[in-house]
């Protein structure tokens, strides 16, 4: 088993409007947790060198900026309150596509394989969450005909 996450997907939006779901913490703050009975609270200063912290429920999570590029990349360390781990890394590269926004996201850094399959727990249902939320808020603009 590997001690990274790689998530693939084509989300179905804009490069721009997925970007603002990475980067807007009103926006963040409807999808960025794993379970949607948690409280979720983000603060984000999206710059290189800018801070965030999202608390989902009992967890928070904070780490740094350390690569914005609109609307083409961010890169961010993850680091949990509470714990001795170091911090992991975040890539999000966004390339446009069929149907959509090619979203490619790298989590790495992670010390076993176990820690890197417990954050793909939590990153496919928030994954999940962001496609709904762009599903939702821009829908396909060609109506049914049926």
């Amino acid at each position: 088993m590997d001690t990274e996450v790689r998530i693939d997907r084509v989300l179905p939006a804009t490069i721009g409007q997925v970007y603002d779901a990475w980067t807007r913490a009103d926006l963040l703050t409807r999808w960025y947790c794993p379970n949607p009975a948690w409280e979720l609270k983000v603060s984000a200063d999206v710059r290189v060198g800018g801070d965030y912290v999202v608390e989902m429920g009992p967890h928070v999570v904070r780490g740094t900026y350390l690569e914005v590029e609109p609307p083409y990349r961010l890169a961010f360390s993850w680091k949990w309150d509470g714990t001795d781990d170091e911090p992991t890394r975040v890539d999000v590269e966004l390339s446009e596509a069929e149907g959509g926004t090619r979203m490619l996201l790298t989590h790495t850094g992670f010390a076993t394989a176990e820690d890197a399959a417990n954050h793909l727990m939590g990153w496919e249902p928030e994954i999940g969450r962001l496609a709904g939320l762009l599903t939702a808020h821009h829908p396909d603009p060609t109506p049914d005909r049926g």
